[in-house]
């Protein structure tokens, strides 16, 4: 037992320094916990991450502190432990930062003009009357960047949006106070929900006049 002590003593001594910083947390600004996952510059690599990099102030704010004080659970407990090490301070810190940074581009690999992708744009844009979906275009254009509860979708991972608006339907996710996100995935079926996630993954966040990549 002396023996191992020794060399478990030994090798700790001989951590490289930059390493052992790694360890310490103090002075990190809050942001950087959350650029874990969705990286420095708000545009997260892997789906399950959205892309922060552009929305709305307000509206990561009031997801993170949902998810913090238990009005949102359908994130698999991924953002549970995080947000619960924020206060309110630094959550508002944290979303300004992510806020002020530039849209992420749009995802150039998907095929545009295709059926499935015409009718999303459709969607959005006109809704379907038919149906009695309302366009989404309406709560979510980025061309009313007033509407603090309604996310930017466009760039967004198309993955993410379909994951999202399956939960609405389903009821996983339920932090919409004024019930209208339920009650439009309700009338989406699973071809529509693939449409609309493709069509807002290829488009620019803001309209050009607002900076757009």
């Amino acid at each position: 037992m002396r023996r191992l002590a020794a060399v478990l003593l030994a090798f700790a001594a001989n951590i490289p320094s930059a390493w052992a910083d790694t360890l310490i947390t103090t002075g990190m600004q809050p942001w950087e916990t959350c650029a874990e996952c969705h990286n420095l510059d708000g545009i997260s690599a892997m789906a399950r991450f959205p892309k922060l990099a552009g929305q709305k102030l307000g509206y990561l704010a009031r997801q993170v502190r949902d998810i913090r004080d238990g009005r949102r659970r359908n994130d698999g407990g991924q953002m549970t432990a995080t947000a619960a090490e924020f206060d309110d301070e630094s959550l508002m810190r944290s979303a300004a930062y992510f806020a002020a940074l530039a849209p992420p581009p749009p995802d150039a690999s998907i095929a545009t003009g295709s059926a499935e992708w015409r009718r999303g744009a459709a969607l959005f844009r006109d809704g379907d009357a038919a149906l009695g979906i309302e366009r989404c275009g309406s709560c979510h254009d980025g061309a009313k960047p007033e509407r603090a509860d309604a996310p930017f979708l466009k760039a967004q991972h198309a993955a993410y949006l379909a994951k999202q608006l399956r939960d609405w339907r389903s009821g996983e996710r339920r932090n919409d106070l004024s019930a209208a996100m339920p009650a439009i995935a309700a009338k989406l079926s699973d071809q529509d929900i693939s449409a609309l996630a493709a069509f807002l993954a290829s488009q620019p966040r803001l309209p050009k006049s607002q900076g757009a990549q």
